[in-house]
Order: C-alpha cells, then structure tokens, then sequence
C-alpha cells in the first residue's frame, strides 16, 4: 500500500493532524508525518508537541497515495511558506494524485490554482482564497482527486473520507461504527 504523508508546521491545528493518523493507521494505510521546519518537533496551536517522523528534506515522496495538510492559522501560513512544498503540491495535482486538506489549509491549494472548478471548502472567513472553487454548504467535499473540509470539528468525517477514497466506502463505515462514529 503505498503511504499517506501528513505535513506538520509550526502552528498545526493539532486534532486536525492527530485524527487523520489514527483513522489512518486504523484502515492500515501507513502514515508518514513530515516536519516542514528543520525539527522533527513540531509545536501545534495549542501547545502540543509532536515529533514528526522525517524531515521534509529527507523524505521521498514518490510512493505515495495522498498528501495531507492540517490547518491552523499559523500552520497554513508556514505551510503555505514552504517553497518545496508547494512544488510538491503542485506535481501531485498535474500527476491528478490525491490531495487532502482541512480548516485554512484549503487556502494553499486555491493560492496554487489547484481548486479552479472544483468544490472546495475551508474555515469560514477563508473562502476567498480558494480562488475559482465553487463553495458548496458541506462539512467535507471530495471534489476529483481533491479532499477539503472546515475545520477541527469534522477532523473525523475528513479522515474517513480519505479512507473511503483509498480504501473503499465499506472499510470507512466499519471504522466509523469502530470508533461510535455512526
């Protein structure tokens, strides 16, 4: 199976990063957390420290499934700083490879061109930046080969909706009872 790569930036909504790991792991897709800094500890939001599991500068993301970015205010803004990073982004959406993110991450991939004619959505106040996506009124929108969603509060459905896309509707379902999601 190839791996899930979860960008983690100082500033990182924590649960928007944590949830996709667990739900992820759960559906055995191997997850690899990458630090965009020059430290594989990464300072969340709200003061959590996690450590990473490789640097950007030493990861090789040729096998991959999906590229995920977790929101925060501040994370989304060191990520989308993150000059590799964005060259990265930008081969996975010509390669129509799957992309994921959430809260104000979503801004990344409007900024690069990546959401024109696509559904998008983001954390309310961003949705300009997701420059020439349609917004639709959902929690979390797989629009072709792109996954978005609001915010902390559907860190879960996004997580499922990642899994679903790599690994089917009914594996996502048995986690969701799994967990009591549904």
């Amino acid at each position: 199976m190839k791996r899930a790569f979860i960008f983690l930036a100082n500033g990182f909504e924590e649960l928007e990063a944590i949830a996709p790991i667990d739900i992820l792991r759960r559906a055995d897709i191997p997850v690899i957390t990458v630090s965009v800094s020059d430290s594989k500890m990464v300072t969340g939001a709200h003061n959590v420290i996690v450590v990473a599991d490789q640097l950007f500068s030493e990861t090789d993301f040729s096998d991959n499934a999906i590229l995920i970015l977790p929101g925060g205010g501040v994370g989304t803004k060191n990520l989308a700083a993150h000059k590799q990073l964005n060259e990265l982004l930008l081969r996975q959406f010509e390669k129509n490879k799957n992309l994921a993110a959430i809260c104000a991450a979503p801004s990344v991939f409007g900024n690069l061109g990546l959401l024109a004619g696509k559904e998008a959505v983001c954390y309310p106040g961003f949705e300009e930046k997701l420059v020439g996506a349609d917004i639709p009124d959902q929690p979390v929108v797989k629009s072709d080969n792109i996954i978005t969603a609001r915010g902390a509060g559907v860190a879960v459905p996004f997580a499922l909706k990642i899994v679903e896309t790599l690994k089917g509707a009914e594996l996502a379902h048995q986690i969701a009872k799994q967990i009591i999601f549904e």
